[in-house]
């Protein structure tokens, strides 16, 4: 398949290469430095799941050097959307589909106004990577899964499906209810994001000490009342499996949100916590934990600018 990675960051240029690694005719679209190792050196991942050193990969800034493709990876981090989604035009045909690995519930509709609806397919992925450096991409293991909407059977998702699954270190499945998938990961990935970036420590330690596993419970009990409020069905045994996946990742695994902390980047918390406490005030829910995480870091949220 001919696929372009739209936001080659860590998660971008791990899916990316995978795929190319899979024989598929893939194109990274990354800026700065990353960029520009991405075409001296070429790719390298690190992970337990198969490492790869110097891999060739086609990479550029500009989608207007890319012919169009049958997939489009949207992997912007969710402040560049907006942008994004309105510069993919050269992309695209009747047939390209638009897959949506963003944080959050929004992104969906964000990028359909920019690009047909019918070809937006929502998707979640699980999975532990950083830029070590410009060019580099470390996965300490864990989680390697990408769900799918299965988007009424259309087959170009399945082939996309398909294509990554024969791709090496990722595991791809279809979902018949996707937004309930998101919304499954949007509930983990809130309290993931809010306890280790409010505690500077990786998911190990707050897990770990009875304290601050206490407040994990309480942003994902939190997250759940707000979905249910939005017409969704988690319950208690939700909560049990969100724990229990966290509990089974690398102890040093750290939400992306921590990793742009430390680096001094923008938070996505205008999409995670702050989006519950947004949501909460529309159903007169209370949700103390979410409201100490968006007090807590809003200082933040624009980085070394803010």
């Amino acid at each position: 398949m001919k696929i372009a990675v739209m936001g080659a960051g860590a998660v971008g240029a791990y899916v990316g290469g995978r795929l190319a690694e899979g024989g598929h005719e893939v194109t990274l679209i990354a800026r700065g430095a990353h960029l520009a190792a991405l075409q001296r050196d070429g790719l390298t991942i690190k992970s337990p799941l198969g490492s790869v050193s110097g891999l060739a990969i086609r990479a550029t800034d500009d989608p207007s050097e890319i012919e169009p493709v049958d997939i489009v990876i949207f992997g912007v981090k969710m402040w560049d959307t907006e942008a994004a989604a309105a510069g993919l035009a050269p992309l695209l045909t009747s047939d390209t589909r638009v897959v949506t690995l963003q944080n959050g519930i929004d992104s969906v509709a964000t990028i359909s106004r920019h690009v047909p609806g019918a070809q937006v397919v929502g998707a979640v992925i699980y999975l532990g990577v950083a830029i070590e450096k410009p060019g580099v991409v470390h996965n300490p293991g864990g989680a390697h899964q990408i769900i799918l909407g299965d988007h009424d059977g259309d087959a170009q998702v399945a082939r996309f499906a398909s294509a990554l699954e024969s791709s090496p270190g990722i595991d791809a499945t279809l979902s018949p209810n996707v937004r309930r998938t998101i919304w499954e990961k949007f509930i983990r990935l809130v309290a993931l994001s809010a306890s280790t970036t409010l505690t500077r420590k990786a998911v190990g330690e707050v897990l770990g000490n009875s304290e601050t596993r206490k407040f994990f419970v309480a942003l994902l009990e939190e997250v759940v009342a707000v979905a249910n409020a939005e017409g969704q069905d988690f319950g208690p045994d939700d909560i049990a499996s969100g724990l229990a996946f966290f509990d089974g990742q690398p102890p040093s695994f750290k939400s992306s949100m921590l990793e742009d902390l430390e680096n001094g980047k923008r938070l996505e918390l205008p999409w995670l916590s702050s989006r519950v406490c947004e949501l909460a005030e529309k159903y007169r829910i209370a949700v103390p934990a979410n409201r100490a995480a968006h007090w807590g870091l809003v200082l933040h949220k624009d980085g070394m600018a803010g």
